[in-house]
């Protein structure tokens, strides 16, 4: 089932007065628009206005999935808990456009959310278009999105995606992408990892099944900070099990609540490892949900590189770091497990949830490697798409998987809620 956030706002300069409202549909997994409406609706009390946002945000949604699930999030405190069923409708103008809101979504398939106006600047913003337009004598039209000039190397992903969007804004094909350039892959936790796993089986692209029915998403969260994160040491599943640093757990903080925000997740499952299992308690007590905990998405071990920096492992077992590199066969010093073998297990692991949580949300807490093998199989990549891959502490990750075997990978190493 797809999941969207609305966000909705009205206004009117006089109360009543000459009024406004605006609303925008966003994809509850990656925050993406969808849709915006707004509309001058004439002299109106800022309620009313407030209530026509609402059925604007609604009408959107359903136009867009009617059998979708919508977090609604408002800056009206008066919309939000007569919305919710706390406090009575006595108005006799908001009764009506009340009783057609509920009538969008059948019950029990809409919540309500009260923010702060200044988490409801997208909506603020598309009420004062609407009214600026009407108080000139027009009609409110969306904005035209920016067009952003290439930047950087040939090979860059920034360059490449701006030059996309410039090309297809001025009507012209897209030019070709140039290789990436050769790059050393990150070494920080399992950043050096190579991994082997079998693609998926089903064909690539769009499925020409009618309906594949909401897909299973899985949320990808790296755990927060320990003492070893900032040190870039080697830190799997057989060392010293490090908890969560201060910072780490701030970062904790931090996801739980833009989590909260986006109101969509249903379940949270965690690595048994003390870092996973301390960022998944506190995301999940702030969303009132249990942690279930699931071994087979741990980190790989590192054997006796447990706790060394990558320099600290090439000056002590040199020859075997350079085997570990070049073959994902290959165990690190003193056994541990090779990126093969973790790349199977994170394999059964993904089959065996996905069959589980199937039209489903679920937040995994888990570390580099799951989270990049789960990235490099979903997009079919080679291997070598791994030295590609940054994933910082407390990042967010998305995944959505399908009844017909395909993936989409729908975020990557967001980090967006850790600044101020």
């Amino acid at each position: 089932m797809r999941e969207f956030v609305v966000e909705a706002d009205g206004g009117s300069r006089g109360n009543p007065g000459p009024a406004g409202y605006g609303a925008a549909v966003s994809d509850a997994a990656t925050g993406e628009t969808l849709a915006e409406a707004a509309e001058f609706i004439g002299v109106a009390t800022n309620n009313v206005a407030e209530y026509r946002g609402l059925l604007a945000g609604l009408r959107a949604a359903h136009a867009l999935d009617p059998e979708a699930r919508v977090a609604v999030r408002m800056d009206s405190k008066l919309v939000v808990e007569q919305m919710s069923g706390r406090w009575k409708i006595k108005h006799p103008d908001m009764k009506p456009l009340a009783a057609e809101a509920r009538g969008i979504f059948p019950p029990g398939r809409v919540t309500y959310e009260w923010i702060p106006r200044e988490r409801n600047k997208h909506a603020d913003r598309l009420a004062n278009e609407a009214m600026d337009a009407g108080a000139k004598g027009e009609a409110w039209t969306p904005r035209a999105p920016a067009v952003l000039e290439p930047e950087g190397p040939p090979g860059d992903a920034r360059a490449g995606a701006a030059a996309a969007r410039a090309a297809l804004a001025q009507g012209r094909p897209a030019p070709p992408s140039e290789p990436a350039a050769s790059a050393e892959p990150a070494r920080s936790d399992a950043r050096a990892a190579r991994t082997v796993a079998s693609a998926t089986t089903s064909s690539p692209g769009w499925s020409a099944a009618p309906d594949l029915g909401a897909p299973a998403t899985f949320v990808l969260l790296r755990h927060g900070e320990t003492p070893l994160t900032p040190q870039k040491r080697f830190s799997g599943s057989g060392g010293s099990d490090p908890a969560l640093s201060e910072v780490g757990r701030e970062q904790a903080r931090l996801v739980a609540e833009a989590l909260a925000r986006r109101g969509t997740v249903q379940a949270v499952v965690a690595s048994p490892l003390a870092r996973t299992r301390e960022t998944a308690g506190i995301v999940a007590a702030r969303l009132g949900l249990d942690v279930r905990v699931d071994d087979g998405l741990r980190e790989t071990d590192f054997g006796a590189w447990e706790g060394l920096t990558f320099a600290e492992a090439r000056e002590r077992h040199p020859d075997d770091l350079t085997a570990w590199l070049g073959d994902p066969q290959v165990r690190p010093t003193g056994g541990g497990e090779s990126f093969a073998e973790t790349a199977e297990r994170i394999e059964e692991t993904r089959a065996r949830l996905v069959a589980e949580y199937a039209g489903r949300t679920v937040l995994l807490v888990t570390h580099v490697t799951p989270i990049k093998t789960l990235l490099r199989l979903a997009l079919g990549a080679p291997p070598e798409s791994l030295f590609r891959m940054e994933l910082s502490a407390a990042s967010l990750s998305a995944v959505a998987y399908y009844a017909d075997g395909n993936a989409s990978v729908r975020l990557f190493n967001d980090t967006s809620h850790l600044r101020p």
